[in-house]
């Protein structure tokens, strides 16, 4: 008995390094482009276009040239004010709503919440090319195209149903007798939401909330369509940078370097409450 345990051991042990060593080898290969994008960003454009090579002369040239240079009509201090605002403002608002929307569907849900949370989903559905000649015909017809205004509505309206997805997993984790305890000590609505429900739910939210930003300040097409000149974001400053006149590769990477800079930074800050908060929505 004793050589069979320790042969299990043993062969778990081995098992054990063979799939760690294979996560981290995995792991390595997500993210070695990032790695090499943040490499090229220190490099000349000679030896960002030249043979792949690890060890060269590091430079901050590219990273002036691109916070200093507007190309066109856009430059780097406006393209990530524009982000800030329109990301922030979309989010604030995208929480507000579906804090309230998650609790009612959760904790005090109605005959046809199912399909409730259906319609919301199905908003998911229709491919968002499909829908940007109607869009544009409305934003133009408000005098709000080319606007920041018309990128905050609908980031606002495109994140709201995964918002409130999120937030209703979470919120049906949170035992129900703390609600009934509340109740009894005399709290309203409002303060079964703030005082008991959000505390608990905080980490949720955090993991809610970034994935809101991540998916705002990531996204390209609505942005470019309906907001090319005067509120252009940080994904449309990146591909300023593109040219056929010559080599752009090293100021290419370092203006994407600076463009996921702030949601790596918030990502970082929000680590741990975010994997707290999807450990909190997953099925037990």
């Amino acid at each position: 008995m004793t050589t069979r345990r320790v042969r299990k051991v043993g062969e778990r042990r081995s098992t054990s390094f063979i799939l760690g060593a294979a996560a981290w080898l995995v792991g390595l290969l997500f993210f070695f482009p990032v790695f090499w994008m943040l490499l090229s960003g220190f490099k000349t454009e000679l030896d960002a276009n030249s043979s792949p090579r690890l060890f060269f002369t590091p430079t901050l040239e590219q990273y002036r040239e691109v916070t200093a240079q507007t190309q066109g009509l856009l430059g780097f201090g406006e393209a990530i004010m524009n982000s800030i605002v329109i990301v922030g403002v979309s989010t604030l608002i995208v929480m507000l709503l579906a804090v309230p929307a998650a609790y009612a569907l959760s904790i005090r849900p109605i005959k046809k919440a199912r399909d409730v949370l259906f319609f919301f989903i199905s908003t998911k559905f229709l491919p968002i090319v499909a829908g940007i000649l109607p869009l544009w015909i409305i934003a133009r017809n408000l005098g709000i195209l080319n606007t920041r205004l018309v990128l905050i509505i609908l980031y606002m309206g495109i994140n709201l149903p995964l918002a409130v997805w999120m937030l209703r997993s979470f919120f049906k984790e949170v035992p129900p007798a703390l609600i009934e305890a509340a109740q009894l000590d005399g709290a309203n609505l409002r303060q079964q939401i703030t005082r008991v429900m959000l505390p608990i739910v905080a980490p949720g939210l955090a993991a809610t909330a970034l994935l809101v930003v991540i998916f705002a300040w990531n996204e390209f097409f609505l942005a470019v369509q309906l907001n090319p000149v005067d509120g252009s974001t940080i994904p449309i400053w990146i591909t300023t940078f593109v040219s056929t006149r010559g080599n752009f590769l090293a100021k290419l990477s370092a203006a994407s370097t600076l463009a996921v800079l702030p949601v790596v930074i918030a990502g970082w800050i929000a680590q741990k409450r975010m994997i707290r908060g999807l450990a909190m929505g997953a099925v037990k």
